[in-house]
């Protein structure tokens, strides 16, 4: 009986210790896109420099992500076309400063995260979206000498849903590495 109790016990304490916050590396996470253009090419860029924190419980199996996107540091490698899509007309930055996404749900199979559903926010409409994790993973990172997670994580959706006048479809893709507080 002492035994079960000192067990108990101690998986109390280790899934209470494996609950935790984490605030995202605005270095090692960003979101990217990729979108058809008249059939013909795929324009590419990619949003850097995110904000926002992740919460994580592996022994519970649930977790959070809020994810600021900054528009004016969108990068598809030219500054004209940069501008271009920060216009009015395609992300409106100067009206929309930032796309968010909140989670609502992280979905697991077995140990591992299989997808997050949550709400992004463009143009200031949100509507629902599920992050497909291609990996996701926590480790102690010994240059910063703390645990950090993070995963890749993808999804499509359409444009159009958010009054873009564009193609039916745009891959997103999500990096996102988060130290723990």
């Amino acid at each position: 009986m002492k035994k079960l109790l000192v067990t108990a016990l101690l998986a109390t304490s280790f899934a209470a210790a494996t609950a935790a916050t984490y605030t995202i590396d605005p270095h090692h996470t960003n979101a990217r896109f990729a979108a058809d253009h008249n059939q013909t090419s795929t324009n590419v860029g990619g949003f850097f420099l995110l904000e926002g924190k992740v919460e994580f419980d592996a022994a519970k199996k649930t977790g959070s992500v809020d994810i600021k996107i900054p528009m004016s540091k969108m990068n598809n490698g030219n500054a004209e076309f940069d501008e271009h899509l920060k216009a009015e007309n395609f992300f409106n930055a100067q009206k929309f400063p930032e796309m968010r996404f909140v989670s609502k749900k992280f979905v697991f199979d077995g140990d591992k995260v299989k997808s997050v559903e949550g709400d992004l926010t463009l143009l200031g409409q949100t509507k629902p979206v599920v992050l497909e994790a291609a990996k996701f993973n926590c480790y102690h990172n010994k240059m910063a000498n703390k645990e950090a997670c993070g995963g890749d994580f993808k999804a499509k959706i359409k444009p159009t849903d958010w009054g873009f006048k564009m193609p039916a479809e745009a891959k997103i893709k999500i990096q996102v590495e988060a130290f723990k507080d």
